[in-house]
C-alpha cells in the first residue's frame, strides 16, 4: 500500500460552462507553476498499474503533480511504485475517485484526451491548442485532462462530460499510443504553454583586447617557425586570421587553448630560413 494514497469521497460537481473562453482572454501566463498547480490529470478505469506509474513519472517531469484515478483495476500496486521511477509524491497525492464526476469536483474546464473522433457535441483540437487554452484558464480556475482506459479509451458519456476533445497528431496507419506516453506529450504541451524554456547555459568570460592580441602574437610566431607565413611575404594571413577569430568572439578558456595548441607546435630553435 502506498502511504498518503487519498481515497476520499468529494460529491461530483458540473464543469461546463463556468469557465470564460480562452479566446477572450490573452494568453499570457504570469507564474508557471501556479497554472501548473492547478492542472490535474484523470486517468479512467486504468488496467495495468504500471501505467499510472509512467504516467505520474511523466507529470512529474513537467511539473505537474495533480493525479485522480477513477475506477483504477489494480490500486495501489508495488508496480506502479516501480514504473513511477522517483515521482512517488504524485502517487502518494492521487485521490480515488468513484466516478468521473468526483474526479472533476471543482473543475471549471476539463479536456477529454483521446485518439478517436466522437460524434458528440464537443469541439476536437489538437493537443497543443488544448494546452494553449487549458494553460489560459488554469491561471485562475481548476483545470482536468480527462484520459480513458488503455483498451476501451473514453465512452462518450465520459467525452460529454468534459468542455474540449483534444487529439495527439499521429500517424495515420498506427494511431495506438500508450496512455502514458499520451500523458507525457500533453504535459509537455502544458508546459510549453506556460513558456517554458531551457535553462542559458553559463554565461562564459570572454577573453580581454590584451588576452586576444597575445594570442595573435603567439600565433604569428608560431606559423612562421613552423614555415607556415613567410614574413618576407605575409600577404593577407594575419588579418584574415584575425577576422577569423574575431568571428568567434574567443573566451577565456578558448585562448588559453589554442595557445596551449601552439606551444606544443613550438619544436623549432628559431626560424624557418627562404630561399
Amino acid at each position: 500500500m502506498f502511504k498518503g494514497v487519498k481515497s476520499e469521497r468529494v460529491k461530483g460537481e458540473g464543469v461546463r460552462g463556468n469557465a470564460k473562453s480562452a479566446k477572450s482572454s490573452p494568453h499570457i501566463v504570469r507564474d508557471m507553476s501556479d497554472a501548473l498547480q492547478n492542472i490535474r490529470i484523470v486517468l479512467c478505469g486504468t488496467a495495468h498499474p504500471g501505467n499510472i506509474g509512467a504516467a505520474a513519472r511523466a507529470m512529474r517531469t513537467m511539473g505537474i503533480t495533480n493525479l485522480a484515478l477513477v475506477n483504477p483495476q489494480r490500486y495501489p500496486d508495488p508496480q506502479a511504485l516501480w514504473m513511477a521511477a522517483g515521482a512517488s509524491d504524485v502517487l502518494e497525492g492521487a485521490r480515488i475517485c468513484s466516478s468521473l464526476g468526483e474526479a472533476l469536483s471543482g473543475v471549471a474546464f476539463a479536456v477529454a484526451c483521446s485518439a478517436r473522433r466522437r460524434d458528440v457535441a464537443v469541439p476536437m483540437v489538437d493537443a497543443r491548442a488544448a494546452a494553449a487554452e487549458a494553460v489560459t484558464i488554469a491561471q485562475e480556475r481548476a483545470v482536468a485532462l480527462v484520459f480513458g482506459n488503455e483498451t476501451s479509451g473514453l465512452s462518450n458519456d465520459e467525452v460529454g462530460a468534459c468542455g474540449l476533445l483534444a487529439s495527439i497528431p499521429v500517424a495515420a496507419d498506427f494511431s495506438s499510443l500508450n496512455v502514458a506516453a499520451a500523458v507525457q506529450v500533453f504535459c509537455y504541451e502544458l508546459r510549453m504553454a506556460c513558456g517554458a524554456a531551457l535553462l542559458p547555459d553559463k554565461a562564459q568570460e570572454l577573453a580581454t583586447h590584451d588576452e586576444v592580441e597575445a594570442f595573435y602574437e603567439h600565433l604569428e610566431r608560431t606559423i612562421i617557425e613552423t614555415g607556415f607565413l613567410n614574413p618576407a611575404h605575409p600577404r593577407k594571413l594575419m588579418y584574415r586570421l584575425r577576422r577569423l577569430f574575431a568571428r568567434a568572439r574567443l573566451q577565456v578558456e578558448e585562448v588559453n587553448i589554442l595557445r596551449g595548441i601552439l606551444s606544443s607546435l613550438s619544436t623549432r630553435k628559431g626560424p624557418r630560413k627562404y630561399d
